[in-house]
């Protein structure tokens, strides 16, 4: 029998769980095509821009995944137009024939045709972006040490965090814990110094999509921590150093982090009946693309509307990704065998938030309930470090994790880069004497 060549789009939750249960099937050739050679763990992104965590905790190479399956490959590069008469892909790196094709591209920020928020907002989806704000984190702490300009270090003193959400909770909770335990002690120099973390949302309530005691317990327990929580409040703009909410309300800042919103990628070539809100694709039972004969969608990238316990489509999760990616690999060896493949059937398990140390929250299925708290913390704690890809992802995760808890510090505060200092150079001399009272104090 010919081998069928199947050619996946996006080594996320998704496409990596695709590829890696189709390892070592006879009569299939997979190809994996990423933009970056590893795949990375999205839901500990915020922990590496904070510094709990380093690059390596979360991310593995595609080629270390795939080394003992014969049948798996992986190509770098991005795609750039689906030929679907030729049955192949256009990437930047050349083109590649496929039997199937499957998009799993997962999703970008979505800045809502504000211009000034993409230029001048800092988002969180890849590890760039993770990288990128821990450097911008470090280097503004840095910079306030020295500055006399004192409107500047007003502004400094304000961080935004936009975005209520998952990721909005659990980056501001991170950043204030941040503040609370460890800022001073590493930056001496800050001692007594007002810092202002807010999260905004132009919904009602932090965490939408959770249970009602969820959000209550969720909103309590950030603000104890010092987070300003500010809902149905909109942002309209960011400039001049001034987050702009829709009601005219403004809040002077350097920093804005940006996780208010997501979209999926659209591609040349893939029919635009196809796409639906947010440019989803969308895909049937058995995620196949509307309107195309053998091109596929999983994950964050599709919308399936077949589930009669999701009519308006799956939340997108990394769970319902990683579900996907198993269940299209089962069709796929189901219809090269010339057996009747099943169509997808979502277990959905729950929805969990981590807020800060010791501080979660969780509403479970089964059984159905909400729990918070310790017991959230470490439920959330132990299930995110087995959904790491690797054994050495989970150990060295486990090792950050239990070093963090048990000092109540961070792993990490270094500036990577060759131009770490850039931007750095202060207007004029320092005062020497004042830096030295300043390391006294520290001192004792």
């Amino acid at each position: 029998m010919k081998e069928k060549n199947i050619v996946i789009i996006g080594g996320g939750f998704a496409g990596v769980n695709l590829a890696l249960h189709l390892g070592s099937r006879r009569g299939l050739q997979v190809t994996l095509v990423d933009k970056n050679n590893y795949n990375f763990f999205p839901p500990l992104l915020y922990q590496v821009a904070t510094g709990l965590l380093d690059i390596s905790s979360i991310s593995i190479p595609f080629r270390t995944l795939f080394k003992d399956d014969k049948n798996l490959h992986f190509r770098l590069g991005e795609l750039e137009e689906v030929l679907p008469q030729k049955n192949r892909v256009k990437l930047t790196t050349g083109e590649v024939h496929y039997d199937y094709l499957v998009i799993a591209t997962g999703t970008k920020p979505n800045y809502f045709g504000m211009e000034n928020i993409e230029k001048n907002s800092l988002p969180m989806k890849t590890v760039n972006d993770a990288v990128k704000l821990r450097n911008y984190l470090l280097k503004e702490a840095e910079k306030y040490t020295y500055i006399s300009d004192e409107a500047e270090k007003r502004k400094m003193r304000n961080i935004v965090v936009s975005g209520a959400g998952p990721s909005g909770v659990e980056v501001a909770g991170m950043i204030a814990e941040m503040r609370n335990r460890i800022l001073q002690n590493v930056y001496p120099e800050l001692d007594g110094q007002n810092m202002n973390l807010y999260l905004v949302d132009a919904a009602p309530s932090v965490l939408p999509p959770m249970s009602e005691k969820t959000q209550k317990y969720s909103k309590k327990t950030l603000e104890k921590m010092g987070v300003i929580v500010k809902l149905n409040k909109m942002v309209s703009d960011f400039k001049d150093d001034t987050v702009i909410f829709k009601d005219g309300e403004t809040i002077e800042t350097k920093t804005l982090i940006w996780t208010a919103g997501v979209t999926a990628l659209k591609f040349k070539g893939i029919p635009e009946d196809s796409y639906e809100k947010g440019d989803r694709l969308s895909v049937d039972e058995f995620n196949k693309v509307k309107d195309t004969n053998n091109i596929y969608a999983i994950g964050d990238a599709c919308i399936q509307k077949t589930d009669p316990d999701f009519p308006k489509g799956h939340p997108q999760l990394g769970s319902v990704a990683k579900q996907q990616g198993k269940a299209l690999a089962k069709y796929f060896e189901a219809i090269t065998k010339d057996k009747k493949p099943e169509p997808f059937d979502y277990f959905d398990k729950g929805t969990m938030a981590v807020i800060g140390r010791s501080k979660a929250v969780a509403d479970l299925t089964m059984p159905k309930t909400t729990i918070t708290g310790w017991f959230a913390w470490m439920a959330w704690t132990f299930i995110h470090l087995f959904l790491l890809v690797s054994y050495r992802n989970q150990f060295r995760t486990m090792v950050n994790w239990a070093t963090a808890y048990f000092s109540k510090g961070q792993s990490q505060g270094i500036l990577i880069g060759e131009h770490a200092y850039e931007n750095l150079a202060p207007e004029k001399p320092l005062d020497m004497q004042n830096i030295t009272q300043v390391e006294e104090k520290g001192k004792s």
